[in-house]
C-alpha cells in the first residue's frame, strides 16, 4: 500500500506526489470524482480516496493560510 496526494492534471495525466517523487498517473486509473489535494491510497491495482486523510490535509493547508495572512 502506498499513499499519494493529487498535485495537478495534466491533461490525461494526474501529477501525484509520493513523498519527494512525482510520478504521472493515468486519470483513468483513479476514482472519477478525484480532484487536486485529494489523498489517494494505492493498494495493489485499487485507488481510492482516502477522504478523512484528505480533509484532515485540507484543515492542515487552511490554517497555515490563515497564519500566514494573519495581520500582525
Amino acid at each position: 500500500m502506498e499513499k499519494g496526494i493529487i498535485d495537478r492534471f495534466e491533461g490525461e495525466l494526474a501529477v501525484v506526489e509520493f513523498g519527494e517523487e512525482m510520478r504521472d498517473v493515468p486519470r483513468k486509473n483513479l476514482p472519477k470524482n478525484s480532484e487536486v489535494g485529494d489523498l489517494l491510497i494505492f493498494d495493489g491495482g485499487v485507488v481510492t480516496i482516502d477522504k478523512e486523510g484528505t480533509n484532515k490535509l485540507r484543515m492542515e493547508i487552511e490554517d497555515l493560510m490563515k497564519e500566514l495572512f494573519e495581520e500582525e
